[in-house]
């Protein structure tokens, strides 16, 4: 007989199902280690984690376990380039050269920033070879990118660029506001909310975050050599994991780095309470005005990607992942947010004022419901 884990933290009265689904994801989904924050009008109404955190040592998860939370980095980048729109330093149909003239070699003096943040720019892998030194230490990547002659016409296909994005949102946010793009989140957003989100582990926190567990075989795992070559940078690192079963990103020196599209570290918590602040009154009103919003949940890509696996409904505005039935429901049309590798997944929905975040340690592949299954519970809550 299997024990199940004993689950920890609060449902308000009315969220019950999402209680429900988050206990039956380790009964019969095989949860190894997560949790579960959501926020509904500024108020936390669910806060759930369970099971284990480093099947190594047994050590259990608790309130304040981080994880790498992969792409849904990505978006934390977006909430970063908004602010900056709204303060008026960027502009995202102006040309990226205005804010970094060098990006404009080898047929990319067109491209304005809105086409990085909807993986329309071309740039999803890059020629040069690097090592994971050099991917580490910022410069020679944006060097590398500025060398890079686009693999498709910018504008006329779009193909997820699943680490380059991050150098791409980085670089410009590091041209405006001279701090890399983590300094930048954590004095800005991160500090003042009281997040336990990093963009950069400090090595004080490294003992506290989740080991991340390698997603089982693929039967039938979907190759593309570009798709390959954008995802690992070049061989740099193996991702998610190596022939051992080591997951990448729980290299010590790769989550103190904080590679910008990819790298984060976050609790359930600090992402739901990060998109919480973005549509609701968290502190000092929200993060995010409604023009914001409004040009946030556009969809900006969507269909078949140049480079990627058979389409399955994705839909992106600028920066984030939006509401993408079948693959990846959120709330409605008035969702914004990001997933990531391996079953993470945090968004904002403005309609409901809510914030959600969920973070895992075993990942899993093409065809994992446990996320979608929690959104399907909130959802069935707020109406």
């Amino acid at each position: 007989m299997v024990t199940q884990p004993q689950i920890h933290g609060h449902a308000d009265e009315g969220y019950g199902r999402v209680a429900d689904v988050f206990r039956d994801n380790f009964a019969s989904r095989g949860e190894v280690g997560a949790a579960v924050t959501v926020y509904v009008r500024g108020r936390r109404v669910v806060d759930l984690y369970g099971g284990v955190a480093d099947t190594r040592t047994g050590r259990q998860w608790d309130a304040h376990t981080p994880v790498v939370v992969f792409s849904c980095t990505k978006g934390i980048l977006a909430i970063c380039a908004y602010l900056l729109v709204q303060q008026g330093r960027l502009d995202l149909d102006a040309p990226v050269t205005r804010y970094w003239p060098e990006f404009g070699q080898h047929g990319k003096a067109g491209i304005p920033v809105r086409w990085l943040l909807t993986h329309q720019a071309g740039l999803p892998a890059l020629d040069r070879h690097l090592t994971l030194d050099e991917v580490l230490a910022w410069d020679p990547v944006i060097k590398a990118i500025e060398a890079q002659t686009p693999l498709w016409q910018p504008g006329s296909a779009h193909g997820y660029h699943s680490m380059t994005y991050g150098w791409l949102v980085g670089e410009v946010i590091h041209r405006i506001t001279g701090r890399l793009p983590g300094v930048y989140f954590a004095e800005t957003v991160a500090e003042p909310l009281g997040l336990r989100t990093w963009l950069g582990l400090p090595a004080a926190e490294n003992d506290t975050v989740a080991w991340g567990l390698a997603p089982p075989p693929d039967a039938d795992p979907f190759v593309d050599p570009v798709a390959e070559r954008g995802i690992t940078m070049g061989g740099a690192f193996a991702f998610p994991a190596d022939d051992d079963g080591l997951v990448s990103f729980n290299d010590p020196a790769i989550r103190a780095a904080g590679v910008p599209g990819a790298g984060a570290v976050s609790t359930a918590d600090g992402l739901a309470r990060l998109y919480a602040a973005c549509v609701s009154d968290i502190q000092r009103g929200p993060l995010l005005t409604t023009a914001s919003v409004d040009d946030a949940v556009v969809v900006r890509s969507r269909g078949q990607q140049r480079h990627g696996p058979p389409d399955t409904g994705q839909r992106w505005g600028s920066g984030f992942l939006l509401h993408s039935p079948p693959a990846r429901p959120l709330l409605g049309e008035r969702s914004f947010g990001h997933d990531g590798a391996g079953g993470n997944l945090a968004f904002a929905d403005a309609q409901h004022q809510v914030g959600f975040g969920y973070v895992v340690n075993q990942m899993r592949g093409m065809g994992d419901e446990r996320a979608n299954r929690l959104t399907e519970a909130l959802k069935a809550c707020l109406t």
